[in-house]
C-alpha cells in the first residue's frame, strides 16, 4: 500500500449497501498527504501549455486550484447546475438514477484554450466526460485528466482514454 493509498479512508456501505466510499477528506487532512497528491496530480503536466484547470466541484475546486497554482494557469470551476452567478452553458450526464447537470460560465475560456481536467475521484467516468463535452464545445482543447484515485472496475479511465485524453491518477483501488 503507498502512503496516499494509506491516508484514504473507505467507508463502508456508504452512500447504500455494498459501496465502499473512498473518503479523501482524511487525505486533504494531512499536510504532507495534501502536498504530495498535488506534486503528484501535477507532475504529469509540468513543462506543457496549460491555460487553465477545470476542477470538478466539489473537491476538484480544493485540488484544481492548488495545481493551478502549481502550473501558474488559470483555474475554471465546474459546478452542478444553478450554483454559478453568470451566464452559463451546460452538459448533461447520465447518473444511475436520472440526468444531472454541470455548467460553466459561458466567458470561462477562450477558443483554443489548453485544459486540464482535475477531480479526485473517476469512477464510471460520466461527470469527467460531461466536462470534456462541455469545455470542447465553448473551444477549449483538453491536455489531460488527472485523479488521486481510480475506480478501474467501473471504467471511467478507459472511458475518457476513448475521447483521446490523456489520464493520470494516483491510486486505484478494485471494486465499487
Amino acid at each position: 500500500m503507498s502512503a496516499l493509498e494509506g491516508l484514504i479512508r473507505t467507508i463502508p456501505d456508504y452512500p447504500k449497501p455494498g459501496i465502499l466510499f473512498r473518503d479523501v477528506t482524511t487525505l486533504l487532512g494531512d499536510a504532507q498527504g495534501l502536498k504530495a497528491a498535488i506534486t503528484l496530480m501535477a507532475e504529469p503536466f509540468q513543462g506543457t501549455p496549460i491555460d487553465a484547470v477545470a476542477g470538478i466541484e466539489a473537491r476538484g475546486f480544493i485540488l484544481g486550484g492548488a495545481i493551478a497554482d502549481r502550473l501558474g494557469c488559470g483555474f475554471i470551476p465546474i459546478r452542478k447546475k444553478g450554483k454559478l452567478p453568470w451566464k452559463t452553458i451546460g452538459q448533461e450526464y447520465t447518473l444511475e438514477y436520472g440526468i444531472d447537470v454541470i455548467e460553466i460560465h459561458e466567458d470561462a475560456l477562450k477558443p483554443g484554450q489548453r485544459i486540464l481536467i482535475v477531480d479526485d475521484l473517476i469512477a464510471t467516468g460520466g461527470t469527467a466526460e460531461a466536462a470534456v463535452k462541455l469545455l470542447r464545445r465553448s473551444g477549449g482543447e483538453i491536455v489531460g485528466a488527472t485523479f488521486i484515485i481510480d475506480l478501474p472496475d467501473l471504467g471511467g479511465l478507459a472511458l475518457l482514454k476513448s475521447h483521446d485524453i490523456a489520464c493520470h491518477a494516483l491510486v486505484a483501488f478494485e471494486g465499487h
